[in-house]
């Protein structure tokens, strides 16, 4: 039998997730993202008045209660199956992404009136471009983030990534399949828009600046900070900049079994969404104390049958409860809460 097919997919998708410069768990962005913690770490310890020792900076850096948690075991595993999952899914988005932004050019014209070519400079109209779609795809992930708290049955796939009880840059890869696939779509609808709009605007199709296919914007928040959304290293931007980006601090508290932090910071890199929607909690510089995990001490949590199967079980159990209701009914505080847990 010849494998010589399946080790060349497995070493193509490794290139890609860890030597490409625009993916999002690139070699290059670990290592920023390890500069930027080390700084960190750095400047807090001589703020303290405290020596800088490489034993302390390894063991805040690298906890031993995490990397030995079965959280973080089971978030290494989530890695190896998801690497090859997602190119699928996302296969499947980009499907309808040129159908949706080709047929809002279309409307835009029947509307308005043919397209004119802009006069505008090659390099302005890439520029623009490049906000535009930076601003669709973090407009579709808050808009997707918030479906998948607020909607019962998106949530039960969803919930899968907050069964995590510690939180490191492969907590990224803990998600379900079916959450991650109306992920992508969702993505490939707004950013399908902003692209048709944009043609429309400047009469033909502008291409955004890019690194491996990755928007320019998007990479520089990935080789600096948000790798860090990820870990307990409470790095909290406040006053006006907490308005405007997530800092590391700002995902934490999203990930926090306190009721009080619960629905909050759906953004990814821009804390915009929340401010304008009413969902942002920015943190205080002083760390608070959290805790992390839905039912953490549930029998399957971070085992494939929990993790992976369970959501289906549930899932259809949430929409035979839903149609039990009375018409005009809604789900009981109880539910809603545990729907909403996050």
């Amino acid at each position: 039998m010849d494998f010589s097919p399946v080790i060349a997919f497995v070493l193509g998708q490794m290139q890609r997730l860890f030597f490409s410069l625009g993916s999002h768990f690139s070699v290059t962005s670990l290592v920023a993202a390890m500069l930027f913690a080390i700084v960190f770490l750095i400047l807090k310890r001589l703020e303290r008045g405290r020596r800088i020792r490489v034993r302390t900076l390894w063991r805040a850096l690298f906890p031993a209660r995490i990397l030995k948690s079965r959280s973080n075991i089971a978030d290494l595993g989530f890695m190896a199956f998801n690497v090859f999952m997602f190119g699928i899914i996302f296969g499947w988005a980009v499907l309808h992404y040129q159908v949706i932004a080709n047929g809002l050019t279309h409307l835009l014209a029947l509307a308005f009136g043919a397209p004119a070519p802009s006069a505008l400079p090659a390099f302005v109209q890439r520029a623009i471009i490049t906000v535009m779609l930076f601003l669709s795809y973090e407009l579709g992930y808050w808009l997707n983030h918030w479906l998948a708290h607020r909607v019962p049955l998106l949530w039960e796939f969803h919930k899968v990534h907050h069964t995590a009880t510690v939180l490191t840059p492969f907590t990224n890869f803990r998600v379900h399949p079916i959450y991650a696939w109306v992920f992508a779509n969702i993505l490939a609808f707004t950013a399908a828009a902003a692209n048709g709009l944009g043609s429309y605007m400047f009469g033909d199709m502008s291409y955004q600046y890019a690194l491996s296919d990755t928007n320019i914007i998007l990479v520089f928040f990935i080789h600096t900070y948000v790798h860090l959304q990820h870990t307990e290293l409470w790095i909290a931007f406040t006053g006006a900049l907490g308005r405007v980006l997530v800092s590391p601090a700002h995902h934490q508290v999203h990930h926090s079994a306190d009721p009080k932090h619960f629905n909050k910071n759906y953004g990814s890199c821009l804390a915009l969404w929340d401010w304008m929607f009413g969902t942002l909690y920015i943190p205080a510089r002083t760390p608070e104390k959290l805790s992390f995990g839905v039912d953490p001490n549930r029998a399957d949590a971070h085992t494939f049958a929990g993790e992976m199967l369970a959501p289906f079980a549930h899932g259809a159990a949430r929409i035979r409860e839903l149609a039990q209701l009375p018409q005009g009914a809604s789900v009981t505080a109880r539910d809603e809460k545990q729907a909403q847990k996050a």
